[in-house]
């Protein structure tokens, strides 16, 4: 057989839309923005500017399924979006691709909905009812499990259960808002003191939006699971790991992390993902999952190959006007439990979701130097500092401290999915 030419993805009108952009064609994520004197509204994301749905809705270029899919994401938030599930979402991004496809005769008329992402505000995309926590990158539990239990990094439960924890949707923010040190009770000696945080931290976790809803009491099975997904975008899980060490016994985390979540704004669909689906594997030697969270389909493709960033800049590094440092490269490849999985376990007891609420993966480090999602993994607890490129040491964040959050899927042949940045600069404690 001879060897197949390579595909060249089809390319959008719009030039900022090509190939080293993070919003090409094939991506068209989901968000919601303002501008001066506008009430928010849902748009969609192609190169450097969006797509205004509300006059897309009106202008007669849409067919009906697509055009519905347009009117629930005009407003404020994207739920009632979410809400639809999958089939008129899927309508509206086949449209909007005809639209936006190179050479489409619609480009004049398409074009007069555009707006550069500069000149308007990017806010949250939905309106959150709950945000769940999981904890499915291994690497990242056995890191810190060694830590403090050196001959036994992971609990008896976790090759068992995808475990997660309820965290705060009113402190969740858009990427850009400004993260202030929290205070909380610390164990210095004997007896606690109230202070700011020495030990804040960052998380480098994948967003899950969810979609479509199930009723009380009606669990999502694994191979339906994932037709509740809106989209994904990335997660900081913003931790004082000290307000966390003395509270978290007997019930987990509370104030060290509720304080702050940083999202990414853009909602990447689970259509744009669709060629990064990978195997859900685990080794050998380890338990099978239980039935109801194992079946072939999600064995086959229910995980995601998306290659995840963090970066620092520090005060100093901007004044300098230095560029910002990696501080770790990683992958949803090491995610041990599936989004599917976490769905369908979150749900396992009869347990609702709505249309906006939030899961996090937990963070995603990999297995080798250089990929743990955290400082408090980077730094060994804190005992070793790691040293920037400008001579600055850090073992936790500092006041002023920029961090940022990037991912991108790649694959031969399709073009790269980004999903933008993940951003949030440390400010001081107010008091």
């Amino acid at each position: 057989m001879r060897p197949q030419p390579a595909v060249t993805p089809p390319r959008s009108w719009v030039p900022s839309a090509g190939r080293d952009s993070d919003f090409p064609l094939q991506n068209l994520p989901f968000g919601v923005v303002s501008s001066s004197g506008d009430e928010p509204h849902g748009v969609v994301r192609i190169g450097d500017a969006v797509l205004d749905l509300r006059a897309l809705a009106s202008s007669g270029l849409l067919t009906e399924p697509a055009r519905d899919a347009a009117r629930a994401a005009a407003g404020g938030a994207l739920n009632d979006l979410f809400a639809l599930g999958a089939a008129p979402r899927i309508a509206l991004r086949e449209d909007l691709h005809v639209l936006l496809v190179e050479g489409a005769p619609e480009q004049r008329s398409v074009a007069e909905f555009l707006t550069p992402v500069t000149e308007v505000d990017v806010l949250l995309p939905a309106r959150i009812g709950d945000y769940t926590d999981f904890y499915v990158g291994i690497h990242h539990a056995r890191n810190i499990g060694a830590l403090f239990r050196p001959d036994a990094p992971l609990l008896p439960n976790y090759k068992w259960i995808p475990i997660a924890y309820h965290g705060r949707a009113s402190s969740v923010r858009v990427s850009g808002t400004p993260v202030i040190r929290p205070h909380g009770q610390l164990k210095l000696s004997e007896t606690p003191a109230f202070a700011p945080t020495r030990r804040l931290d960052f998380e480098l976790e994948l967003g899950v939006w969810i979609g479509a809803g199930n009723c009380l009491g009606e669990p999502v099975l694994l191979d339906e699971a994932e037709t509740h997904v809106a989209g994904y975008c990335l997660l900081n899980d913003w931790s004082a790991r000290d307000v966390q060490a003395w509270e978290y016994q007997p019930l987990g985390p509370f104030l060290a992390k509720s304080f702050g979540t940083t999202v990414s704004p853009w909602v990447i669909t689970p259509e744009a993902l669709a060629p990064f689906r990978i195997p859900m594997s685990r080794p050998v030697d380890d338990p099978p999952p239980l039935a109801y969270l194992d079946s072939p389909s999600h064995r086959d493709h229910g995980g995601l190959d998306v290659d995840l960033e963090v970066r620092i800049r520090t005060a100093r590094m901007r004044e300098s006007a230095d560029a910002p440092a990696v501080l770790a490269r990683s992958s949803s490849r090491h995610m041990y439990w599936g989004v599917g999985q976490m769905i369908t376990h979150h749900t396992s007891n009869g347990c609702d979701l709505r249309p906006g609420d939030l899961f996090g993966s937990g963070t995603l480090s990999g297995p080798h130097s250089g990929s743990e999602g955290s400082l408090m993994e980077l730094s060994r607890g804190g005992k070793d500092p790691v040293t920037l490129p400008n001579g600055e040491t850090r073992t936790f964040l500092e006041d002023g401290d920029e961090i940022t959050l990037t991912a991108h899927a790649r694959r031969p042949g399709f073009a790269t999915i980004g999903f933008g940045e993940c951003v949030g600069i440390v400010q001081p404690p107010i008091g």
